[in-house]
């Protein structure tokens, strides 16, 4: 059985950073896709990035690319996703999701989920 804990969402000003953690328990990275998804109130669920954990490649949805990076701890099974230049419309719970060999983009594909952490985005 694999677990996903999130954690590092919280309040941030406009144009802030934030670091947001997937730890990822009862198997290696290798086997995984980690997938980053965001679900604001009133919207779909959507897919921000993911990681690749057989080799670490990584993607990211366009609203993003430039101001978010994945990176991982592989010794300790965790996957972070670096949040720079925050804008008003990122905000929403963050959630990560595993699948076995590649990325997906539909959420339903993903077989784990975390809790998810809240993002606000406020001055």
């Amino acid at each position: 059985q694999v677990q996903l804990v999130e954690s590092g969402g919280g309040l941030v000003q406009p144009g802030g950073s934030l670091r947001l953690s997937c730890a990822v328990s009862g198997s290696t990275l290798d086997y995984y896709a980690i997938g980053w998804f965001r679900q604001a109130p009133g919207k779909e669920r959507e897919g921000v990035s993911c990681f690749i954990g057989r080799d670490g490649s990584t993607y990211y949805q366009d609203s993003v690319r430039g101001r978010f990076t994945l990176s991982s701890d592989n010794a300790n099974y965790t996957v972070y996703l670096q949040m720079n230049s925050l804008k008003p419309g990122d905000p929403a719970v963050y959630s990560c999701a595993t699948r076995t060999g590649d990325c997906a983009i539909l959420p339903r594909l993903y077989d784990y989920w975390g809790q998810g952490t809240q993002l606000t985005v406020s001055s």
